[in-house]
C-alpha cells in the first residue's frame, strides 16, 4: 500500500473513454474479444440535440473489457478520466473495468471547441491539471501538434500515447505506459 505522500509522486494517466477503453470504431457487427456490451441511455434533456423533435434516441452502445481496470491499477499511476464522459464515466465505465471514483478533467468553455492552431481541445486543458507532473494521455485523437504544444508548455515529462479506436487498448498500450513508469524512476534515481 502506498503512503499518501507516495500518491503525489505517482504519474497521472489521462484516460479518455471513446477509442482506448471503448473501441467505437471496430465493425458494429462484432463485439471484439474479451469485451462487454454496455447500452448507455441518451437522455441528455436538451430538445435541440434532436433538432427539436422529442422522439427517442437509441442508447449509446459501448464495448469495455472489465480486464482494463485491473491492468490499468497495476501501472503505479495516478489515474483521471479525460473524457467528454467527465464524471459520468465514474457512473457507467468505471463499474464495468473495476475501478475505484477517479478524479476527472473538468474541461469547461474548451470541451469539444476547435483551436485555431489544430491543436486538439483537451491538450491545453491536461496540462494545466498536470500542473508539471509528470503524465501519460491515453486517446485517440492526438497529432503531432499536441505533443510539440505538451514539450512547449508542460514543465514535467509527457507521453502521448495514441490508441486505434478499431481495436482499442492491447497489451502492447500496457507495456509502452509501463515503460514510461519506469523511465520516470529511473530519472529520479540517477537525478
Amino acid at each position: 500500500m502506498l503512503g499518501k505522500g507516495e500518491i503525489v509522486n505517482r504519474p497521472l494517466l489521462f484516460l479518455d473513454v471513446d477509442g482506448p477503453l471503448n473501441p467505437y470504431a471496430a465493425k458494429p457487427e462484432k463485439r471484439p474479444v474479451g469485451y462487454t456490451t454496455l447500452r448507455v441511455p441518451r437522455d441528455s434533456g436538451n430538445p435541440t440535440e434532436h433538432g427539436g423533435l422529442s422522439r427517442q434516441r437509441r442508447p449509446l452502445r459501448v464495448w469495455l473489457n472489465p480486464e482494463h481496470g485491473q491492468a490499468l491499477l497495476r501501472l503505479g499511476y495516478e489515474l483521471c478520466w479525460a473524457t467528454t464522459w467527465m464524471d459520468d464515466a465514474n457512473r457507467w465505465i468505471a463499474p464495468v473495468l473495476g475501478l475505484p471514483e477517479l478524479p476527472f478533467v473538468e474541461f469547461g468553455d474548451a470541451l469539444l471547441q476547435e483551436r485555431s492552431d489544430g491543436v486538439h481541445w483537451k491538450t491545453r486543458p491536461l496540462v494545466d491539471y498536470a500542473n508539471g507532473r509528470p503524465f501519460a494521455w491515453v486517446d485517440d485523437e492526438q497529432s503531432d501538434l499536441d505533443e510539440l504544444y505538451v514539450t512547449a508548455h508542460h514543465r514535467g515529462p509527457g507521453l502521448l500515447h495514441h490508441v486505434n479506436p478499431r481495436i482499442g487498448l492491447r497489451e502492447d498500450d500496457f507495456h509502452a505506459l509501463a515503460e514510461f513508469t519506469r523511465s520516470l524512476n529511473t530519472t529520479q534515481a540517477t537525478g
